[in-house]
């Protein structure tokens, strides 16, 4: 029965949540899958615990008291204390002693990582590893915010506050779909010929693709382009034959080693170079297990 009443509260508190950020009970039982009876009755039981009114009440319309705009920041905290007590004993019960979330570019994430990844859990196996797949630009702001405590980006954050390491050095190729794999007419497959031939698939890298086009416009003016923002999508449409792209080397070595995709050289155009970062704000004994594995992991693939 105790457990029940706990379990009750927190409900009241989400749903108190929710409310107040709308300060409209239909919205809030909207977003909650709740009826709009339900929400008031969860508001109303929170402020017979607490004696005091959290709404004030004119019609339809409801807004923050005074006591509710108060204790909403309290509501805040103690929902969050009891998700994150939740969620840590949730890992004890599966053997893990640490938990270590990990903001990860989706580059890396489908590249680099999975191996590693694979291998350090074996090193580590009290470790509980959370991967948050996000965009290179947005990992300064996980990080800073404490919602990763490692970051994997393709470029360096714009916060100051934070730790930035370059970890990785990886070559960028022009790669193209395989046309005698796909039976059709030969050609011959250099720079100028391929960006000719077929449009070149843009905006897949966080940090060197307005540079490397207007490299490329100074000597083919009339190059067709589209933009293509995710590097899988990227892929997938070299692969059928809709572009041409430049890509990290570890991205597409899967597909140039099954002959899916063929490299070309470069003529005019000097390729960029994509770097890959370690971003962390906590101190070097917390993530320094996964940092130094990373780096000699790095290492030795050079």
């Amino acid at each position: 029965m105790k457990r029940a009443v706990i379990e009750m509260d927190i409900k009241w508190l989400k749903t108190f949540i929710v409310a107040a950020r709308y300060e409209n009970f239909r919205k809030a039982s909207e977003e909650l899958f709740l009826t709009q009876p339900a929400v008031t009755k969860h508001v109303k039981r929170l402020e017979e615990y607490l004696h005091i009114s959290l709404f004030e009440r004119s019609g339809k319309n409801v807004s923050l008291t005074p006591a509710g705009s108060r204790f909403l920041s309290s509501a805040i905290k103690i929902l969050k204390k009891y998700e994150d007590e939740m969620e840590e004993f949730e890992g004890w019960k599966q053997g893990y002693n640490r938990k270590l979330t990990i903001a990860v570019a989706p580059q890396i994430a489908v590249s680099i990582l999975p191996l590693f990844l694979r291998i350090f859990m074996e090193q580590h196996p009290n470790i509980e590893v959370m991967i948050n797949v996000v965009r290179s630009f947005e990992i300064g702001k996980e990080i800073s915010l404490g919602k990763a405590d490692i970051g994997l980006s393709r470029m360096k954050p714009i916060q100051t506050d934070l730790s930035c390491e370059r970890i990785h050095r990886d070559p960028v190729i022009l790669v193209a779909p395989n046309l005698e794999e796909k039976k059709q007419h030969k050609t011959n497959l250099n720079e100028e010929n391929v960006l000719q031939q077929f449009r070149l698939l843009t905006d897949n890298h966080p940090a060197y693709w307005d540079t490397l086009l207007s490299e490329i416009k100074k000597y083919y003016p009339k190059i067709r382009t589209i933009p293509v923002t995710q590097m899988e999508i990227t892929k997938r449409f070299i692969e059928t034959g809709l572009g041409v792209s430049y890509l990290p080397l570890s991205v597409v070595q899967e597909e140039l080693r099954h002959r899916r995709m063929v490299e070309i050289k470069p003529d005019k155009i000097v390729p960029p170079v994509s770097f890959t970062y370690v971003v962390t704000k906590l101190e070097i004994q917390e993530t320094g297990e996964f940092i130094t594995s990373l780096k000699n992991w790095m290492k030795e693939l050079k």
